[in-house]
């Protein structure tokens, strides 16, 4: 399928350390937000963003391919088998201009919408998973680990994030959910070589990219 997103969905703070690590409280349901299409770019064209707007940080995430359309559903079985394929995917952040939108109590699309500010890596069908709480994936940065993630430490199962966006926001099939990032995320430097990969039954998937100079 090669449908682009009408939306791409995406959840903050699924990971308790994450949130802590920002100073976030635990959130008792998901923290929802959109990236527009236009947010998309490839991997092969790597990252770039206005630098004076402040540091952009890295926040890998497991993706969701949507094929069927989901709307007010709330069978745990029938929201999963509306995912047609997983890749791992980048949720870029100026975290500077958030923490300024925040303190003003303003919305987060400047930080979090930006052309460019997402990245996906080539989809994998949903054979490769073995159960939903049992996805991992990490981040290198420059040949270091960053981030490990672990749908295991979720504080939302995926199904639970499926129903929960799907009474807010019909998903269309070719729209994506960013199910959010693990703990380890950090400012992003000109040159960084940055690898995704995603464990999956057959094999592991590898997808890389880079910052700009």
């Amino acid at each position: 399928m090669s449908l682009s997103p009408s939306k791409i969905v995406c959840v903050g703070r699924s990971y308790a350390a994450h949130a802590a690590e920002l100073g976030n409280a635990i959130p008792d349901q998901p923290v929802l937000f959109l990236k527009p299409p236009s947010s998309l770019t490839p991997l092969a064209d790597g990252i770039a963003w206005n630098q004076a707007l402040g540091s952009c940080h890295y926040e890998c995430e497991l993706c969701l391919r949507i094929d069927q359309p989901l709307s007010q559903v709330t069978n745990p079985e029938q929201a999963l088998a509306a995912i047609g394929a997983i890749t791992l995917g980048l949720d870029l952040t100026l975290r500077d201009l958030q923490d300024q939108l925040k303190t003003k109590g303003h919305p987060w699309e400047r930080a979090k919408a930006f052309d460019g500010a997402c990245l996906l890596g080539d989809w994998v069908g949903v054979s490769e998973i073995k159960a939903w709480d049992q996805v991992q994936y990490q981040l290198e940065i420059n040949q270091q680990v960053r981030q490990v993630g672990d749908t295991s430490l979720l504080i939302f199962s995926i199904a639970e994030l499926l129903i929960e966006i799907n009474q807010s926001f019909s998903l269309q099939p070719g729209d994506v959910v960013m199910t959010g990032t693990p703990a380890g995320v950090g400012a992003l430097q000109a040159n960084d070589q940055l690898n995704m990969t995603l464990k999956g039954q057959s094999q592991d998937f590898v997808w890389r990219t880079y910052v700009k100079a």
